[in-house]
């Protein structure tokens, strides 16, 4: 946690601010080991970041005051993530990358060779989606919550979804064999679109670029999907 992230509710009088759930205060206490006095770094959900003085902890409550939460997050990156839905634990992972590395939506679509189980899948929760995407954020000392969709059929997403997704974007389609390489260091508005484990089926890809996606790939190896994503947001932007 490199960002203590408070929610509005936890912050009174703009000066003080109270810590109550058990998370954070274990690891107030067992991670950054912090003592009344010590200096963190706040921020603010869908806010600013600053500084903070630690005044009190204890097992039931922290209380910091304020010193001004008017820092900007870091910038977003410019893409729209459509995630074939991975298996629940890899789920988790890939949320939390995603969200670290700066992406502000999300899309979750089921593909052929996504498991129907995977979307009984708790990890599916609102509540437990939001508790990964908090994480990142903690992790990358960020404050703005990206958006999470779900997409259960891949038909209707292609044909009534996608078209307006890539109004104004570049349409990326990473998947093994494609002729092109993953191109660097872009800042053009981008739709990335990743299969799940095994890929996309041929007929998925087919029509994928058909509505407009150009083909990439990373080179011959078989990334996992978590691994996938992050190397390819690092590669792109």
């Amino acid at each position: 946690m490199n960002l203590i992230l408070l929610a509005p509710e936890d912050i009174e009088n703009h000066r003080l601010a109270r810590v109550t759930d058990p998370r954070r205060l274990r690891h107030l206490r067992e991670v950054h080991r912090a003592t009344p006095g010590d200096r963190l770094t706040l921020g603010v959900l869908g806010g600013g970041i600053g500084q903070g003085e630690l005044l009190a902890l204890d097992d039931r409550e922290a209380t910091f005051r304020l010193d001004g939460l008017d820092q900007p997050p870091p910038p977003a990156l410019p893409v729209h993530l459509v995630l074939a839905l991975p298996r629940p634990r890899m789920l988790a992972r890939s949320l939390e990358h995603a969200t670290a590395l700066g992406v502000k939506a999300i899309t979750l679509l089921h593909t052929r060779r996504v498991e129907k189980s995977y979307w009984q899948s708790p990890e599916l929760a609102a509540e437990k989606i939001h508790q990964h995407l908090v994480l990142g954020l903690e992790q990358a000392r960020d404050t703005l919550l990206p958006t999470v969709t779900l997409e259960k059929g891949f038909r209707p997403f292609v044909e009534e979804r996608l078209p307006g997704l890539l109004e104004g974007r570049r349409g990326l389609l990473a998947h093994p064999g494609m002729a092109q390489a993953c191109p660097r260091g872009i800042d053009d508005p981008t739709l990335l679109l990743v299969g799940p484990e095994g890929g996309f089926i041929p007929w998925e890809v087919e029509k994928l670029l058909e509505a407009g996606c150009e083909g990439i790939h990373l080179g011959p190896r078989i990334l996992r999907v978590e691994t996938a994503v992050t190397a390819l947001l690092a590669r792109l932007f």
